[in-house]
């Protein structure tokens, strides 16, 4: 198969394999090994045949799953094995992974007794778009209820001053990219299931807007063609090795949660400036040598601290793919297009596993499987089925 955006025959055969792994694959992989039939909710400690490695659950993947399988319900077709997998995990959710504190729990035991709590507010953010989308799929007004008030928790323990402790000492405080970039995209959930609602005295339209204008403002650096993972409050560059480690693949999903915003209120602006975002970022990820993207790069080319730097994990090229489709499709520009050949020719030459199905999900930097597992706390059916999702719909869709 020839991977041409440019062309219409490459861009039909591209929406029907995309489809096709997300039909025919991925998600009957989850449906039949994933979903626990006794106490609700989704495993995704599984191995590569999809047998159980651990029947912890991830509090993530309550919620990303249910928003996936809910979404599928309410925009491919309503198969009723979509809405009560989503309805699983919602359940599942709302029983056993918000703490009498507010906060939810970050794993939990099979039965859903509470394990862990951590710093991470994603769990929040993950159970509003999932209780988003469900209310969506079956009208449940609790949900709806629900979705609003977890996005109340996110935004009060990722912004309130004083909602959790400091994860830096005074020293040297410093700032994520992280909680802008989900709060922007969380909003457009809830603004695109439940409509443009107020949560905490914004607008979904207004929340969004506050993140891309803080990301604009201090994570943003023209000046090293650059997008920071974390700053000093002030937005200026800490020069240290924490100051100066990038995630490409993070970067790039921000770029497209951008592009997205401004195909939505067609502003040019923000079309350009997610794509200058995927420009800069590609630079700095690609691996010119071996193919794929690089997991972090230091700022000024230095050595990066984390040891696992040069791998591959399967969701910043799963981004990546929707990011340069998106790019292509909204600025007609050609090189977008071979970039999206790149990493859709890479990806689907190393993540797929031809006998037992769905990805590998991490990679030795020249692309062979690090370790044979399908799932853990941080991957289950979410990156990969979204790419696969919205690039079939977006091929699929008019010009």
């Amino acid at each position: 198969m020839t991977t041409d955006l440019t062309n219409p025959a490459s861009r039909e055969q591209l929406a029907t394999l995309y489809r096709s792994v997300l039909l025919d694959d991925v998600m009957p992989f989850w449906l039949r090994h994933g979903l626990d039939r006794g106490h609700g909710g989704i495993f995704t400690a599984l191995d590569r045949d999809g047998s159980l490695l651990d029947s912890d659950k991830s509090v993530w993947f309550q919620g990303r799953a249910g928003w996936m399988f809910a979404t599928l319900f309410n925009t491919i077709e309503p198969r009723g094995e979509w809405l009560e997998a989503a309805r699983s995990c919602v359940e599942f959710s709302r029983k056993h992974c918000h703490s009498p504190g507010g906060k939810m729990w970050f794993t939990v035991t099979r039965e859903g007794a509470p394990l862990r709590m951590r710093r991470y507010v994603f769990s929040e953010s993950f159970a509003a778009v999932s209780y988003a989308a469900f209310a969506k799929a079956t009208g449940d007004a609790r949900a709806a209820d629900e979705a609003m008030k977890a996005f109340a928790a996110y935004l009060r323990f990722s912004f309130e001053p004083g909602a959790m402790l400091p994860k830096y000492e005074p020293t040297r405080p410093m700032k994520g990219i992280g909680a802008h970039m989900i709060g922007l995209v969380t909003a457009q959930e809830l603004r695109a299931n439940l409509g443009d609602v107020s949560v905490n005295g914004r607008t979904c339209s207004e929340w969004i807007d506050a993140g891309i204008s803080e990301i604009g403002r201090d994570f943003l650096k023209p000046e090293h063609a650059a997008l920071m993972e974390v700053v000093a409050p002030d937005g200026s560059i800490l020069d240290h090795l924490d100051g100066r480690t990038l995630n490409p693949g993070h970067a790039i999903e921000c770029a497209w949660f951008i592009m997205h915003e401004g195909r939505l209120r067609q502003d040019r602006g923000l079309i350009a400036l997610g794509a200058q975002i995927l420009d800069w970022m590609w630079a700095r990820g690609w691996d010119a040598e071996h193919g794929g993207i690089l997991y972090f790069t230091d700022l000024r080319g230095l050595p990066v601290q984390e040891y696992w730097h040069d791998m591959k994990f399967w969701w910043p090229h799963c981004e990546a793919i929707i990011a340069t489709l998106l790019a292509w499709k909204l600025t007609g520009n050609s090189r977008y297009a071979e970039m999206h050949a790149q990493v859709h020719d890479w990806s689907f030459a190393h993540f797929p596993d031809r006998e037992y199905g769905e990805w590998f999900g991490y990679l030795h930097r020249d692309g062979t499987p690090s370790q044979r597992a399908k799932g853990n706390l941080f991957k289950g059916p979410f990156h990969l089925p979204r790419m696969l999702w919205f690039s079939s719909q977006e091929l699929s869709a008019a010009p």
